[in-house]
Protein backbone atom coordinates (compact mmCIF):
# COMPACT_ATOMS: atom_id res chain seq x y z
CA UNK A 1 0.00 0.00 0.00
CA UNK A 2 2.50 2.69 0.99
CA UNK A 3 5.06 1.38 -1.18
CA UNK A 4 4.75 2.96 -4.36
CA UNK A 5 4.11 6.38 -1.99
CA UNK A 6 7.42 5.79 -0.91
CA UNK A 7 9.43 5.15 -3.96
CA UNK A 8 7.43 8.18 -5.92
CA UNK A 9 8.81 10.23 -3.23
CA UNK A 10 12.39 9.53 -3.25
CA UNK A 11 12.65 9.10 -7.02
CA UNK A 12 15.05 11.02 -8.54
CA UNK A 13 13.18 11.94 -11.95
CA UNK A 14 10.19 11.99 -13.68
CA UNK A 15 11.40 8.84 -15.60
CA UNK A 16 11.52 6.53 -12.72
CA UNK A 17 8.59 7.40 -11.78
CA UNK A 18 6.87 6.46 -14.77
CA UNK A 19 8.81 3.51 -14.91
CA UNK A 20 7.95 2.37 -11.23
CA UNK A 21 4.62 2.62 -12.20
CA UNK A 22 4.59 -0.01 -15.08
CA UNK A 23 5.68 -2.42 -13.05
CA UNK A 24 2.06 -2.55 -11.15
CA UNK A 25 -1.29 -2.27 -13.29
CA UNK A 26 -3.60 0.55 -12.34
CA UNK A 27 -6.27 -2.27 -10.89
CA UNK A 28 -3.34 -4.23 -8.74
CA UNK A 29 -2.47 -0.73 -7.54
CA UNK A 30 -6.75 -0.08 -6.88
CA UNK A 31 -6.78 -3.40 -5.21
CA UNK A 32 -3.87 -3.44 -2.89
CA UNK A 33 -4.73 -0.03 -1.45
CA UNK A 34 -6.16 0.14 2.45
CA UNK A 35 -9.69 -0.64 3.39
CA UNK A 36 -11.49 1.92 5.87
CA UNK A 37 -14.39 -0.24 7.20
CA UNK A 38 -16.35 2.74 7.99
CA UNK A 39 -16.23 4.13 4.20
CA UNK A 40 -16.49 0.98 3.02
CA UNK A 41 -19.75 0.64 4.72
CA UNK A 42 -21.04 4.13 4.33
CA UNK A 43 -20.78 3.17 0.65
CA UNK A 44 -22.97 0.33 1.00
CA UNK A 45 -26.31 2.70 1.56
CA UNK A 46 -24.61 5.22 -0.53
CA UNK A 47 -25.40 2.52 -3.68
CA UNK A 48 -28.81 2.70 -2.96
CA UNK A 49 -29.29 6.42 -2.91
CA UNK A 50 -27.61 6.50 -5.78
CA UNK A 51 -31.15 4.34 -7.27
CA UNK A 52 -33.47 6.22 -5.10
CA UNK A 53 -32.05 9.62 -6.75
CA UNK A 54 -32.43 8.03 -10.23
CA UNK A 55 -35.97 6.94 -8.75
CA UNK A 56 -36.46 10.78 -8.05
CA UNK A 57 -35.25 11.97 -11.50
CA UNK A 58 -38.20 10.00 -13.04
CA UNK A 59 -40.68 10.83 -10.70
CA UNK A 60 -39.88 14.72 -10.90
CA UNK A 61 -39.27 14.46 -14.65
CA UNK A 62 -42.76 12.94 -15.40
CA UNK A 63 -45.14 14.37 -12.10
CA UNK A 64 -48.36 14.10 -13.58
CA UNK A 65 -47.52 10.37 -14.22
CA UNK A 66 -48.28 7.37 -12.34
CA UNK A 67 -45.42 6.57 -9.60
CA UNK A 68 -42.67 4.10 -10.99
CA UNK A 69 -43.37 0.56 -10.48
CA UNK A 70 -43.05 -1.48 -7.47
CA UNK A 71 -40.47 -3.41 -9.99
CA UNK A 72 -38.33 -0.60 -10.30
CA UNK A 73 -38.18 0.55 -6.92
CA UNK A 74 -38.10 -3.12 -5.26
CA UNK A 75 -34.17 -2.87 -7.00
CA UNK A 76 -33.73 -0.96 -3.45
CA UNK A 77 -34.14 -3.61 -1.11
CA UNK A 78 -35.18 -1.09 1.73
CA UNK A 79 -37.71 0.35 0.01
CA UNK A 80 -39.39 -2.55 -1.69
CA UNK A 81 -43.03 -2.51 -1.35
CA UNK A 82 -43.09 1.17 -0.48
CA UNK A 83 -44.00 3.03 -3.60
CA UNK A 84 -46.78 4.47 -2.95
CA UNK A 85 -45.72 6.32 0.29
CA UNK A 86 -42.37 6.53 -1.24
CA UNK A 87 -42.94 8.91 -3.96
CA UNK A 88 -44.46 11.82 -2.19
CA UNK A 89 -41.37 11.86 0.38
CA UNK A 90 -39.18 11.52 -2.66
CA UNK A 91 -40.83 14.58 -4.28
CA UNK A 92 -40.84 16.45 -0.96
CA UNK A 93 -37.80 16.49 -0.09
CA UNK A 94 -36.47 17.40 -3.87
CA UNK A 95 -38.38 20.73 -3.30
CA UNK A 96 -36.87 21.18 -0.37
CA UNK A 97 -33.28 21.07 -2.18
CA UNK A 98 -34.30 22.58 -4.85
CA UNK A 99 -35.39 25.94 -2.28
CA UNK A 100 -32.00 25.25 -0.14
CA UNK A 101 -30.20 25.41 -3.17
CA UNK A 102 -32.26 29.09 -4.40
CA UNK A 103 -31.30 30.39 -1.02
CA UNK A 104 -28.06 30.06 -1.37
CA UNK A 105 -27.30 31.29 -5.18
CA UNK A 106 -24.31 33.67 -3.68
CA UNK A 107 -22.36 30.41 -2.26
CA UNK A 108 -23.07 28.79 -5.87
CA UNK A 109 -21.87 31.67 -7.62
CA UNK A 110 -18.82 31.47 -5.38
CA UNK A 111 -17.95 27.84 -6.00
CA UNK A 112 -18.37 28.42 -9.83
CA UNK A 113 -15.78 31.39 -9.36
CA UNK A 114 -13.46 29.34 -7.65
CA UNK A 115 -13.45 26.27 -10.33
CA UNK A 116 -13.20 28.52 -13.22
CA UNK A 117 -10.13 30.59 -11.60
CA UNK A 118 -8.21 27.19 -10.72
CA UNK A 119 -8.13 26.42 -14.54
CA UNK A 120 -4.75 27.50 -16.54
CA UNK A 121 -6.79 29.68 -18.65
CA UNK A 122 -9.67 30.66 -16.47
CA UNK A 123 -12.20 28.59 -18.49
CA UNK A 124 -13.76 25.15 -18.65
CA UNK A 125 -16.27 23.00 -20.83
CA UNK A 126 -19.75 23.32 -20.07
CA UNK A 127 -20.50 19.64 -20.26
CA UNK A 128 -17.37 19.13 -17.48
CA UNK A 129 -19.57 21.38 -15.33
CA UNK A 130 -22.91 19.31 -15.84
CA UNK A 131 -21.01 16.23 -14.91
CA UNK A 132 -20.39 17.52 -10.94
CA UNK A 133 -23.46 19.94 -11.04
CA UNK A 134 -24.73 17.76 -8.16
CA UNK A 135 -21.95 17.70 -6.66
CA UNK A 136 -21.19 21.59 -6.37
CA UNK A 137 -24.83 22.19 -5.16
CA UNK A 138 -25.45 23.61 -8.65
CA UNK A 139 -29.78 24.66 -9.53
CA UNK A 140 -30.89 22.01 -12.59
CA UNK A 141 -31.51 24.89 -14.15
CA UNK A 142 -27.97 26.80 -13.48
CA UNK A 143 -27.33 28.20 -17.22
CA UNK A 144 -30.74 30.31 -16.74
CA UNK A 145 -30.63 31.09 -12.94
CA UNK A 146 -26.98 31.79 -12.39
CA UNK A 147 -24.66 32.19 -16.27
CA UNK A 148 -27.26 34.14 -18.05
CA UNK A 149 -28.31 36.18 -14.76
CA UNK A 150 -24.86 37.31 -14.29
CA UNK A 151 -22.83 38.57 -17.47
CA UNK A 152 -20.38 40.08 -15.64
CA UNK A 153 -18.84 37.13 -14.00
CA UNK A 154 -19.22 34.01 -16.54
CA UNK A 155 -19.22 34.59 -20.20
CA UNK A 156 -20.33 31.13 -22.28
CA UNK A 157 -18.35 31.15 -25.40
CA UNK A 158 -18.71 28.51 -28.38
CA UNK A 159 -16.01 26.14 -28.73
CA UNK A 160 -14.52 24.39 -31.69
CA UNK A 161 -16.47 21.73 -31.82
CA UNK A 162 -20.06 21.37 -32.75
CA UNK A 163 -22.57 21.94 -30.09
CA UNK A 164 -19.40 22.36 -27.48
CA UNK A 165 -19.05 25.79 -24.74
CA UNK A 166 -17.10 26.75 -22.94
CA UNK A 167 -17.99 29.34 -19.97
CA UNK A 168 -15.15 32.22 -19.13
CA UNK A 169 -14.82 34.01 -15.92
CA UNK A 170 -14.85 37.46 -17.27
CA UNK A 171 -12.80 39.33 -14.02
CA UNK A 172 -10.20 37.05 -12.78
CA UNK A 173 -10.40 37.81 -8.95
CA UNK A 174 -6.79 37.87 -7.32
CA UNK A 175 -5.57 34.95 -5.61
CA UNK A 176 -5.60 37.31 -2.50
CA UNK A 177 -8.83 37.18 -2.32
CA UNK A 178 -8.91 33.36 -2.72
CA UNK A 179 -8.42 31.08 -0.04
CA UNK A 180 -7.89 27.59 -0.85
CA UNK A 181 -9.96 25.45 2.72
CA UNK A 182 -6.43 24.38 3.67
CA UNK A 183 -5.49 27.70 4.57
CA UNK A 184 -8.12 28.03 6.67
CA UNK A 185 -7.88 25.02 8.17
CA UNK A 186 -3.68 25.90 8.43
CA UNK A 187 -5.14 29.32 10.01
CA UNK A 188 -7.37 27.34 12.16
CA UNK A 189 -4.27 25.24 13.93
CA UNK A 190 -1.68 27.67 14.39
CA UNK A 191 -4.17 29.89 16.59
CA UNK A 192 -5.03 26.95 19.05
CA UNK A 193 -3.08 27.30 21.97
CA UNK A 194 -1.96 23.86 22.39
CA UNK A 195 -0.75 23.84 18.44
CA UNK A 196 2.57 21.56 18.97
CA UNK A 197 3.77 22.00 15.14
CA UNK A 198 6.65 25.19 13.97
CA UNK A 199 4.25 27.77 12.53
CA UNK A 200 6.69 27.68 9.80
CA UNK A 201 6.20 23.73 9.06
CA UNK A 202 2.32 24.64 8.85
CA UNK A 203 3.11 27.14 5.73
CA UNK A 204 3.13 24.08 3.29
CA UNK A 205 1.00 21.44 5.11
CA UNK A 206 -2.35 19.38 4.59
CA UNK A 207 -4.33 17.59 6.98
CA UNK A 208 -3.63 13.85 7.06
CA UNK A 209 -5.81 11.09 9.12
CA UNK A 210 -5.69 7.44 9.38
CA UNK A 211 -7.81 4.99 10.87
CA UNK A 212 -6.59 3.51 13.71
CA UNK A 213 -5.93 0.01 12.13
CA UNK A 214 -3.86 1.46 9.23
CA UNK A 215 0.10 0.97 10.97
CA UNK A 216 2.44 3.39 9.49
CA UNK A 217 5.78 2.44 9.22
CA UNK A 218 8.49 4.79 10.57
CA UNK A 219 10.20 5.27 7.80
CA UNK A 220 6.93 6.19 6.04
CA UNK A 221 6.10 8.86 8.92
CA UNK A 222 9.46 10.27 7.83
CA UNK A 223 8.49 10.94 4.12
CA UNK A 224 5.04 11.96 4.86
CA UNK A 225 6.49 14.56 7.06
CA UNK A 226 8.94 15.94 4.34
CA UNK A 227 6.52 16.26 1.98
CA UNK A 228 4.57 18.26 4.25
CA UNK A 229 7.33 20.99 4.09
CA UNK A 230 7.64 20.95 0.58
CA UNK A 231 6.66 24.22 -1.18
CA UNK A 232 4.24 24.36 -4.19
CA UNK A 233 1.80 26.47 -6.36
CA UNK A 234 -1.72 27.01 -4.65
CA UNK A 235 -4.40 26.28 -6.45
CA UNK A 236 -5.67 29.75 -7.10
CA UNK A 237 -2.08 30.80 -8.02
CA UNK A 238 -0.38 32.05 -11.40
CA UNK A 239 1.28 28.45 -12.60
CA UNK A 240 3.94 28.34 -15.14
CA UNK A 241 4.96 24.91 -16.02
CA UNK A 242 8.23 23.42 -14.17
CA UNK A 243 10.47 22.36 -16.63
CA UNK A 244 12.53 21.02 -14.18
CA UNK A 245 13.29 17.29 -14.44
CA UNK A 246 14.78 16.96 -10.98
CA UNK A 247 13.51 15.14 -7.48
CA UNK A 248 12.08 18.65 -6.15
CA UNK A 249 10.52 19.71 -9.76
CA UNK A 250 8.45 16.64 -9.90
CA UNK A 251 7.29 16.36 -6.06
CA UNK A 252 6.50 20.22 -6.99
CA UNK A 253 4.33 19.24 -9.36
CA UNK A 254 2.66 17.18 -7.84
CA UNK A 255 1.73 18.85 -5.03
CA UNK A 256 0.32 21.25 -6.84
CA UNK A 257 -1.98 18.51 -8.38
CA UNK A 258 -3.07 17.10 -4.68
CA UNK A 259 -3.58 21.18 -3.45
CA UNK A 260 -5.92 21.13 -6.89
CA UNK A 261 -8.14 18.34 -6.32
CA UNK A 262 -8.30 18.93 -2.40
CA UNK A 263 -9.76 22.32 -2.89
CA UNK A 264 -11.88 20.94 -5.62
CA UNK A 265 -13.31 18.19 -3.24
CA UNK A 266 -13.62 20.85 -0.42
CA UNK A 267 -16.10 23.06 -3.26
CA UNK A 268 -18.36 20.02 -3.31
CA UNK A 269 -21.53 19.67 -1.46
CA UNK A 270 -20.79 16.24 0.18
CA UNK A 271 -17.23 16.05 -0.24
CA UNK A 272 -16.63 13.56 -2.65
CA UNK A 273 -17.10 12.93 -6.42
CA UNK A 274 -16.73 10.50 -8.50
CA UNK A 275 -13.33 9.59 -10.60
CA UNK A 276 -14.26 9.90 -13.48
CA UNK A 277 -15.90 13.46 -13.46
CA UNK A 278 -13.39 15.15 -12.16
CA UNK A 279 -10.71 13.82 -15.00
CA UNK A 280 -12.66 15.97 -16.93
CA UNK A 281 -11.02 18.61 -15.77
CA UNK A 282 -7.22 17.14 -15.75
CA UNK A 283 -6.34 18.83 -18.85
CA UNK A 284 -8.27 22.27 -17.63
CA UNK A 285 -6.01 22.53 -14.34
CA UNK A 286 -2.79 21.38 -15.90
CA UNK A 287 -2.84 18.25 -13.85
CA UNK A 288 -0.65 15.85 -15.73
CA UNK A 289 -1.07 13.04 -13.38
CA UNK A 290 -3.27 9.75 -13.18
CA UNK A 291 -5.84 11.76 -11.26
CA UNK A 292 -7.24 8.11 -9.63
CA UNK A 293 -3.32 7.13 -8.45
CA UNK A 294 -2.96 10.75 -6.45
CA UNK A 295 -5.52 9.69 -4.48
CA UNK A 296 -3.98 5.92 -3.76
CA UNK A 297 -0.83 7.72 -2.83
CA UNK A 298 -1.97 10.29 -0.29
CA UNK A 299 -4.48 7.77 1.69
CA UNK A 300 -4.34 9.83 5.06
CA UNK A 301 -6.00 12.96 2.41
CA UNK A 302 -8.07 10.92 0.32
CA UNK A 303 -10.05 7.35 0.75
CA UNK A 304 -10.95 5.61 -2.96
CA UNK A 305 -14.04 3.54 -3.08
CA UNK A 306 -14.32 0.99 -5.56
CA UNK A 307 -18.25 -0.35 -6.00
CA UNK A 308 -18.03 -2.32 -9.44
CA UNK A 309 -16.76 0.56 -12.37
CA UNK A 310 -17.72 3.19 -10.48
CA UNK A 311 -15.06 4.51 -8.21
CA UNK A 312 -15.27 7.38 -5.83
CA UNK A 313 -12.77 9.56 -3.86
CA UNK A 314 -14.24 11.04 -0.61
CA UNK A 315 -11.87 13.83 1.67
CA UNK A 316 -10.77 12.00 4.28
CA UNK A 317 -11.23 15.05 6.79
CA UNK A 318 -14.63 16.25 6.32
CA UNK A 319 -15.81 12.92 7.34
CA UNK A 320 -15.78 11.45 10.93
CA UNK A 321 -18.07 8.09 11.21
CA UNK A 322 -19.55 8.36 7.98
CA UNK A 323 -21.04 11.72 8.69
CA UNK A 324 -19.77 14.84 7.26
CA UNK A 325 -18.28 17.04 10.17
CA UNK A 326 -19.53 20.41 9.17
CA UNK A 327 -22.84 20.19 7.26
CA UNK A 328 -23.81 22.58 4.94
CA UNK A 329 -27.91 23.43 4.22
CA UNK A 330 -28.12 20.85 1.04
CA UNK A 331 -25.97 18.01 2.82
CA UNK A 332 -28.39 18.41 5.71
CA UNK A 333 -31.37 18.07 3.26
CA UNK A 334 -29.80 15.28 1.16
CA UNK A 335 -28.86 13.59 4.22
CA UNK A 336 -32.76 12.85 4.92
CA UNK A 337 -33.02 11.13 1.57
CA UNK A 338 -30.05 8.72 2.89
CA UNK A 339 -31.58 8.08 6.13
CA UNK A 340 -34.75 7.43 3.65
CA UNK A 341 -32.76 4.67 2.39
CA UNK A 342 -31.23 3.57 5.65
CA UNK A 343 -34.78 3.07 7.35
CA UNK A 344 -36.39 1.72 4.30
CA UNK A 345 -39.76 1.07 5.62
CA UNK A 346 -39.29 1.30 9.39
CA UNK A 347 -41.98 3.89 10.44
CA UNK A 348 -43.39 4.03 7.35
CA UNK A 349 -47.30 2.53 6.85
CA UNK A 350 -47.77 2.18 2.91
CA UNK A 351 -51.41 1.41 3.09
CA UNK A 352 -53.02 4.03 4.70
CA UNK A 353 -50.00 6.71 4.71
CA UNK A 354 -50.55 6.95 8.98
CA UNK A 355 -47.62 7.05 10.95
CA UNK A 356 -47.45 8.05 15.11
CA UNK A 357 -44.67 10.12 16.29
CA UNK A 358 -44.29 7.67 19.08
CA UNK A 359 -44.16 4.56 16.66
CA UNK A 360 -41.75 6.46 14.60
CA UNK A 361 -39.27 7.13 18.38
CA UNK A 362 -39.55 3.31 18.69
CA UNK A 363 -38.84 2.36 15.36
CA UNK A 364 -35.46 4.50 15.56
CA UNK A 365 -34.12 2.82 19.08
CA UNK A 366 -34.17 0.03 17.09
CA UNK A 367 -32.63 1.17 14.22
CA UNK A 368 -30.07 2.68 16.60
CA UNK A 369 -29.45 -0.69 18.52
CA UNK A 370 -29.08 -2.87 15.17
CA UNK A 371 -27.33 -0.25 13.05
CA UNK A 372 -25.05 1.64 15.48
CA UNK A 373 -22.34 1.68 12.46
CA UNK A 374 -24.41 4.16 10.60
CA UNK A 375 -24.85 6.52 13.68
CA UNK A 376 -28.85 6.82 13.44
CA UNK A 377 -28.76 9.60 16.89
CA UNK A 378 -30.69 12.86 16.70
CA UNK A 379 -30.70 13.61 12.52
CA UNK A 380 -32.85 9.72 12.27
CA UNK A 381 -35.12 10.34 15.35
CA UNK A 382 -35.88 14.37 13.27
CA UNK A 383 -36.03 12.72 10.17
CA UNK A 384 -38.83 9.87 11.29
CA UNK A 385 -40.68 12.94 12.61
CA UNK A 386 -40.49 14.68 9.51
CA UNK A 387 -41.33 11.85 7.20
CA UNK A 388 -44.25 11.00 9.67
CA UNK A 389 -45.52 15.19 9.15
CA UNK A 390 -45.42 13.99 5.33
CA UNK A 391 -47.54 11.16 5.31
CA UNK A 392 -50.17 12.95 7.63
CA UNK A 393 -50.66 15.51 4.78
CA UNK A 394 -51.05 13.27 2.47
Amino acid sequence: MATNFIKKLTSTCAHSLLSHRSKTTSSQYVASRFRDATFEKFMDNYKNLLKVISIQDLILANPNSNPPSAHLISSTASLKNSTSTVAPLLFYISKEESAVIHDTHPLVIDRLTRLLSMSLSKTLPLRAIFKVWRELGLPDDFEDSILSQNPHLFNILDAHEPNTHLIKLVTSPSHEKLTAAVENWRITECCKDDCSVDRTEMRFSFKHGYPPSMKLKKNLRAKVKEWQKLPYTGPYEEFTSVKKRSKTGVMEIEKRAVAIVHEFLSLTVEKTVEVEKISHFRKWFGIDLNVRDLFLDHPGMFYLLTKGKRHTVFLREAYERGCLIEPNPVYVVRRKLLDLVILGRRGLRSADYKLSSSESEEDDDDLQETENDHEMNAEGAELSTELATISLRA
